[in-house]
């Protein structure tokens, strides 16, 4: 970002369609999420949400509750036979999104990965601060992997951050860990000083800004945003977490944060497989219908997945085949 102007659009951008959406959002930014407030900002992802296509049929879909606490959650599966199965953590600045803003991605997820999705309705901020959400990420994981046997555990932006808080968490508690971590374009970092964040601050899709915003509403006052309970990227030791897939996009104000995550993960011993999405913007995931080039960038997720969690692909071994979980 030059003078508060964004950065120019790049020749090669991910494709003609991508560039013409993020050259809509500059061309009418409308006001910030700080601006707006919480409740304006959940209706307006709700009107998106309605407004969208839903994803691909499934062989069944449930709402179900998890763990200790039954957190609510929402159960994919692509066929009625036993699946591998991920945990899944939405985004949304650990204030917005919910299980029908990501309905879509993780119907294609379960789709295109051959995998059942147990998606995850943890609390959100402001009304509920850290660690409530990290503490429901938890419990439902260790729900699933003491129920369903051996389970991934992914997540987007905030999620990525909850994804990989859970697995550190875990880690500390000297329990079962997920099969694997699944990082995408993940928040490891709250103190937003990477040099992504000053370089793609705004007009990319996710403006800097806003994320300070949801970091603002979602950590207590008086817990440092490098705290290593809520800032991954500031533990001191990675070592003994699960294999991890990361995938960071180049026009994302988080894209360092997530490359200096892998980059620490890997150096720690960690089996990592990393990808920086060229041309990508943050949220790539539910762009499908509007990029080729972001739904492409899915589709190579979904790969990912599907290597990691069959037998001897990927970084590690995948869990073992989970059917319904347990006690739902």
């Amino acid at each position: 970002m030059l003078d508060g102007m964004p950065e120019p659009i790049p020749d090669g951008f991910a494709d003609a369609e991508l560039a013409a959406y993020v050259a809509g959002l500059r061309a009418e930014p409308g006001p910030s999420a700080r601006q707006l407030g919480v409740a304006a900002v959940r209706q307006a992802q709700r009107l998106r949400v309605q407004g969208g296509a839903p994803g691909p049929e499934l062989a069944a879909v449930e709402e179900l509750t998890a763990g200790r606490r039954r957190v609510p959650a929402r159960w994919y599966r692509p066929a009625l036979e036993p699946r591998p199965l991920v945990v899944f953590l939405h985004g949304g600045m650990w204030v917005i999104g919910d299980l029908d803003s990501h309905d879509r991605a993780c119907r294609r997820l379960a789709a295109q990965a051959g995998v059942a999705v147990l998606a995850v309705d943890f609390r959100r901020a402001p009304e509920h601060q850290w660690p409530a959400a990290v503490d429901d990420a938890v419990d439902v994981l260790r729900w699933a992997l003491g129920e369903a046997g051996p389970a991934a555990v992914a997540g987007d932006s905030s999620g990525g951050n909850l994804a990989a808080l859970a697995c550190l968490r875990l880690r500390a508690e000297g329990g079962p860990l997920p099969a694997a971590q699944i990082l995408v374009t993940p928040n490891t970092d709250l103190t937003l000083s990477q040099p992504s964040a000053r370089q793609k601050a705004t007009g990319w899709g996710l403006d800097s800004d806003d994320v300070a915003w949801g970091a603002e509403l979602w950590v207590p006052g008086q817990v440092p945003l490098a705290d290593p309970r809520v800032s991954p990227l500031h533990a001191a030791d990675l070592s003994g977490l699960p294999p991890a897939v990361v995938v960071t996009a180049e026009h994302d104000p988080l894209r360092d944060e997530g490359d200096a995550y892998a980059a620490r993960l890997a150096a720690a011993g960690v089996p990592v497989r990393h990808r920086a999405e060229a041309g990508m913007i943050h949220g790539f995931l539910n762009l499908d219908r509007i990029s080729p080039a972001a739904a492409a960038a899915g589709d190579r997720l979904f790969a990912d997945i599907a290597r990691v969690l069959s037998a001897g692909g990927g970084p590690g071994t995948g869990p073992a085949s989970s059917g319904r979980p347990g006690g739902a």
